[in-house]
């Protein structure tokens, strides 16, 4: 049950919506959400993660990874089912899906592989230049604006 209102979130914050986008999402009560097919998400290094998808059943061809904005879409769909095959017992779960991850800010896909029925997505962060903390130089000796201070002040 959702007991959280972010309407002030939003009234009061300029530049956060995906955090409150975020909080709406984690806080929204899904009954139905999707459970098929499993997966795992795995850290493989500081600013590196892996995503396993258990696609038993699904070609290379039917698989399908697309990236859009900080949304990572993997799907599948079955080709035409052979007509010819009378199964007696049909336990491997081959029905279409399509799952959605949200991606933090400068994540992006760097490979894909299908081995064994697993799709295995690698994922790595990488900031700008521009957006790593970089140090600033202090000057040694007097500034204009100290020495301007002192000579009001005498």
């Amino acid at each position: 049950m959702r007991t959280f209102d972010l309407a002030p979130l939003y009234r009061a914050t300029v530049g956060f919506d995906q955090v409150a986008d975020l909080m709406d999402r984690v806080l929204t009560d899904n009954v139905g959400q999707q459970t098929y097919p499993p997966y795992n998400i795995e850290k493989t290094a500081d600013d590196g993660w892996r995503i396993s998808i258990a696609a038993a059943g699904f070609s290379d061809d039917e698989l399908s990874i697309e990236q859009r904005e900080n949304a990572l879409f993997v799907s599948a769909k079955k080709a035409a089912e052979d007509q010819h095959r009378t199964y007696l017992h049909r336990g491997i779960a081959t029905r279409a899906f399509e799952r959605r991850f949200h991606l933090a800010d400068h994540v992006r896909v760097t490979g894909a592989s299908h081995v064994d029925g697993m799709l295995n997505i690698d994922l790595v962060r990488e900031v700008p230049e521009a957006l790593k903390p970089r140090r600033i130089a202090i000057a040694k000796g007097e500034t204009v604006e100290a020495t301007a201070v002192e000579t009001a002040n005498a």
